[in-house]
């Protein structure tokens, strides 16, 4: 005999402040309306939903953990569960609004001059301007160090001229404004060092090519950025940062966003098969009620609990100012294989059903081997927990 039934033993709704749940309750309710309704349309096509991005901004996801310029200021666990709403729906959706917020919105917050921020940031909270971020290289992902865009001032107090190509760039081919960083030579330096700039859309050398022929992340823009002796007034160099602290300190910012979207693509899924093995029925009985089918669920359930419980752990840490590089590393790694393994099973218990785009397992499949190697590779942000906790560097 059938017994009531909830998807979840455990929640931490009696964690929460009272704005934390009200935030994700209307971000769920919003990516639910929203989102959910177009986003296979728009991965089949291998479109973006531009319509949507006035929306996100009346939502304050864009720029949303940053204080003032029309940001909403939400704190961190806040932030988080947007994140964990938008990766429920698409990872694609998620990185778009990653991009625009930790990417791009908050190195010229952090980095930037306060003309720098006054011209840039209040649109972008808008979604009137749009930004990218360009680390990553042809020849360089997981050592960024190795990048070969270069900046060489022109003369004394000079403008920068810059060459190179960026590769794998989130909204580069809709970018107003691109964040690109470059090993720099100022003028009478014989030694380069990492800085950043604002590149813009219409100076002169800048193409931003997209790219063809993703199996995912379908649903977002993906390009380069390639610059041909690319003149950038000095007034859009980032002042405040230098060296690869820069980069990665952006990188951290997103990363932290990505940890809670592992567990929402994770809940998704999950939801999806406990719902679907409870309708199904084979052999006079709903497959939910066999034993193997229960293992699953109840395996995916538990680890969604502890992926959550990380997330939050790691929220509050970040609102203490006590979160380090290698907690989010933690947090990145262990709910993106997460998101990834669940995935991977709920889409085996849909059988061939599971393949197909109206019961939305297979897309998040698909997308969270991309999001598995972005922004760190799981083995990259391996060795760097494992370097924290025994003091040895397997990376030379």
């Amino acid at each position: 005999m059938a017994r009531s039934a909830q998807p979840y033993v455990l929640d931490i709704d009696h964690l929460l402040t009272e704005e934390e749940r009200l935030t994700w309750k209307a971000a769920r309710e919003f990516c639910d309306a929203k989102i959910r309704p177009v986003i296979e349309k728009h991965y089949e096509a291998g479109t973006f939903p531009k319509e949507l991005i006035p929306q996100f901004a009346e939502m304050g996801f864009l720029g949303a953990s940053l204080e003032g310029y029309g940001c909403a200021g939400m704190n961190p666990v806040a932030y988080g569960l947007i994140n964990l709403e938008l990766e429920r729906q698409d990872s694609g959706i998620r990185s778009f609004c990653s991009v625009q917020t930790a990417l791009c919105m908050w190195p010229i917050f952090a980095y930037g001059t306060d003309a720098q921020k006054d011209r840039w940031l209040p649109g972008m909270a808008k979604g009137e301007l749009i930004g990218c971020f360009g680390l990553t290289e042809p020849n360089a992902g997981s050592d960024p160090g190795s990048m070969r865009t270069h900046a060489k001032q022109d003369g004394p107090d000079g403008d920068y001229i810059l060459n190179g190509q960026k590769m794998w760039i989130t909204n580069s081919p809709i970018a107003d404004v691109m964040i690109v960083w470059a090993k720099t030579l100022d003028h009478g330096s014989d030694s380069p060092v990492i800085r950043g700039f604002l590149v813009e859309r219409d100076f002169k050398g800048v193409s931003t090519p997209e790219v063809h022929g993703k199996l995912s992340l379908r649903a977002s823009i993906t390009g380069e950025i390639v610059l041909d002796e690319v003149r950038v007034p000095k007034e859009n160099l980032l002042p405040k940062v230098q060296g690869l602290k820069g980069p990665l300190g952006c990188l951290t910012q997103a990363r932290y966003g990505i940890g809670w979207g592992g567990v929402g693509a994770a809940m998704g899924c999950y939801e999806g098969a406990r719902q679907y093995t409870m309708d199904r029925v084979q052999f006079d009985r709903p497959i939910a009620g066999f034993q193997l089918t229960q293992q699953k669920l109840v395996e995916m359930h538990n680890d969604i609990t502890k992926g959550l419980l990380l997330a939050l752990h790691c929220g509050r840490l970040k609102q203490q100012g006590k979160l380090t590089p290698i907690g989010v590393s933690m947090l990145k790694r262990d709910n993106v294989r997460l998101g990834l393994e669940t995935a991977r099973v709920a889409r085996s218990m849909l059988g061939g059903n599971g393949i197909m785009g109206e019961f939305h397992i297979m897309r998040h499949v698909c997308n969270l081997e991309t999001v598995y190697t972005y922004e760190g590779t799981h083995e990259v942000h391996t060795l760097a927990i494992g370097r924290a906790i025994t003091g040895l560097n397997a990376f030379s």
